[in-house]
């Protein structure tokens, strides 16, 4: 079956993954014919494998993209590692959404060490193809709606362009309306206070006995020596 043509994402170039598992970590090498549909992936830096870094240097939108977190949740002394799935421009509601579907008492993001370990990808490059067999993968609704979204690859020197019907129709895939909360949008920073002003409002180069016209020199001693209560003549 001919290959559709290779997505136009940024500024990458796009190549058939199934052409190029070199780019791929290897469970999701392993996992990849599994997937059922096209899956293309674009070499990239290492040091810029992170999310918000990744889209300022190559030009794909924050909407294209999906991150997938290792979560922990926690139940009775027992400890179930999952993964989720959502656009770059959400946050998965691990300490609700995903704590209730999971049964679990407490729900959170796994250490680093434990995520990197299990899943056998590289942290920055974590996806929910190839993860290990009993893993649930909670994929957002707005992640399997679209037509293609880019992911990692396993390490972090590649990405992938995935449908996202395909990885909501991956065997441990559970699709989630509202698994993605928006990210709150930083305080405005407090308007800033309007200077004081160096001098109090009755304060002038005109002081207590003064006048603003040049007076005789024969007033002149009595209106500076005048003390303020007196009143004027």
């Amino acid at each position: 079956m001919a290959l559709p043509p290779a997505p136009r994402l940024g500024s990458l170039e796009w190549l058939p993954a199934a052409e190029y598992r070199d780019l791929l970590a290897a469970p999701v090498a392993g996992a990849l014919p599994s997937l059922g549909a096209p899956a293309w992936v674009a070499e990239i830096d290492d040091d810029l494998a992170d999310t918000a870094a990744f889209s300022e240097a190559y030009g794909v939108p924050l909407a294209a993209s999906a991150n997938c977190v290792v979560v922990a949740a926690r139940r009775a002394g027992q400890t179930t590692l999952a993964a989720c799935l959502v656009l770059a421009t959400t946050r998965a509601d691990v300490n609700g959404l995903v704590r209730r579907h999971l049964d679990a008492r407490k729900a959170s993001f796994a250490p680093q060490d434990v995520a990197v370990a299990e899943s056998g990808m590289a942290f920055g490059g974590i996806t929910p193809l190839g993860l290990p067999d009993g893993w649930p993968v909670l994929v957002d609704e707005a992640v399997a709606a679209a037509d293609l979204v880019v992911i990692g690859s396993g390490i972090r020197g590649s990405k992938l362009a995935v449908p996202g019907a395909a990885l909501a129709a991956l065997p441990a895939a559970r699709v989630l309306a509202g698994l993605g909360r928006p990210i709150a949008a930083e305080p405005a920073p407090p308007a800033a206070a309007p200077a004081r002003p160096l001098r109090a409002p009755d304060d002038s180069d005109v002081g207590w006995g003064d006048r603003p016209a040049d007076p005789s020199d024969a007033d002149r001693r009595y209106l500076e020596d005048r003390p303020p209560h007196w009143g004027s003549d």
